[in-house]
């Protein structure tokens, strides 16, 4: 457990910053204003897996928005781990509720969150859940 904290510790600021322009992306499935973002989204998550050290990264075509599928083999013999998570948020409505615009990311202190957390749309449903899984399979 030792290596896995040193490691998040060593690399805390490049995570938070790789999150931070991940959440700006608006892709808000909902609304086809954003159908570009989404697609870029998708390009973002397959380009975090690649870096990440998947074996094996793809960006599948559905009827509806891609589905981005990654593999990482490390024994065959092994069991297979299935991650599920996705990339695309819900739509930011109502605008008044947000104390800071939703696709700008912002670090704040609060109550609940004496150390800081970021504020922003997608970074707990589910792009920064989303991302712990990436970043697991980085180290």
């Amino acid at each position: 457990m030792d290596n896995i904290k040193s490691y998040v510790q060593q690399h805390k600021d490049r995570f938070i910053n790789e999150l931070i322009e991940l959440l700006k992306i608006p892709s808000v499935s909902a609304d086809t204003a954003y159908s570009q973002d989404v697609i870029d989204t998708a390009e973002a998550v397959k380009t975090s897996l690649e870096k990440a050290g998947c074996d094996f990264v793809e960006i599948c075509d559905t009827p509806g928005y891609p589905i981005v599928y990654g593999e990482k083999t490390i024994d065959k013999n092994l069991p297979t781990i299935l991650v599920y998570g996705h990339y695309d948020v819900q739509p930011p409505d109502p605008m008044e509720l947000w104390t800071s615009p939703p696709f700008e990311p912002v670090i704040k202190k609060t109550d609940i969150h004496p150390e800081g957390a970021i504020f922003a749309r997608g970074s707990c449903d589910d792009k920064g859940q989303m991302y712990m899984h990436v970043k697991a399979l980085e180290y």
